[in-house]
């Protein structure tokens, strides 16, 4: 009776043990199931990540390359045009008696200001410029050309010793500042703008852009697919995102706008 005892509590040990293990064997499947399951959505989720990453390059590439193409057209075609139009009207024999003169002398200024316009608008145009002036140039030369404008008061700092951005890196950047730029001077009813370009001895970028306008709704415009800025502010994200800047978009309604983009510089050997 005692050894029929003893192998049942043996049997029921045997059971016992046999049962964790069955039961550690379950978990233990499981939890490599989930484990590979996770890792595989990881997975997909990189390769969707650089898909979208490779479109948006894409994208951005034809747009340069779009507007490079417009750029050289309306420096050809029309800025030929005008130069011609320009002599034209500059070689007439009219004296200064004579009643045509003075809507002439009018023509010809406007021609002047056409002219230099277009000029800037080609050079804005103009990836391959960016990359050969500088972003610090490139951003002085559109601040200038909204102070003399007169639409509203700019100031322009500049901190630090300027870092040589790689062509597209400069371009990326000084595209998004020439999106939140025009932004402003669209949307805003801002009467002053302020930029703010910093190059730290702790090898970090920091371009630094806000205005004093109405102000809006950061993440309503950012989610909105009508709205033309929508569009511009994602555009602004995307170009962030592709070359690893961190973007803070902050503002208030009627209390202005603040935008700061920081960049890791590669530290000097």
């Amino acid at each position: 009776m005692q050894d029929q005892g003893q192998e049942i509590y043996s049997i029921v040990i045997i059971g016992g043990v046999i049962a964790l293990l069955l039961v550690g064997f379950i978990v233990a499947t499981l939890f490599l199931y989930q484990r590979r399951q996770h890792r595989h959505a990881s997975e997909l989720a990189r390769m969707k990540d650089l898909y979208e990453q490779e479109v948006l390059r894409s994208q951005l590439e034809i747009q340069e390359a779009t507007f490079k193409m417009i750029g050289q057209e309306l420096h050809d075609n029309i800025g030929q045009v005008l130069s011609v139009v320009k002599l034209s009207l500059a070689i007439l024999p009219i004296d200064k008696d004579h009643e045509a003169y003075e809507p002439i002398l009018t023509s010809r200024q406007i021609l002047n200001k056409a002219a230099l316009d277009l000029s800037d608008l080609t050079k804005s145009l103009h990836s391959d410029r960016i990359a050969q002036i500088g972003l610090v140039e490139a951003i002085r030369f559109e601040m200038e050309n909204v102070r003399k404008s007169g639409l509203m008061d700019v100031e322009y700092e500049v901190t630090g010793s300027e870092y040589d951005f790689d062509g597209q890196k400069a371009t990326f950047l000084f595209r998004m500042f020439q999106e939140m730029l025009n932004n402003i001077l669209k949307h805003s009813q801002a009467a002053k703008v302020a930029v703010s370009l910093l190059f730290s001895e702790d090898n970090r970028f920091v371009l630094t852009l806000a205005d004093n306008g109405v102000g809006f709704d950061v993440e309503a415009k950012r989610n909105s697919v009508s709205s033309s800025s929508g569009v511009g502010l994602k555009s602004i994200f995307n170009r962030a995102k592709l070359i690893g800047a961190d973007l803070d978009m902050k503002s208030v309604p009627g209390k202005g706008t603040t935008v700061t983009i920081q960049l890791s510089l590669p530290q000097e050997s």
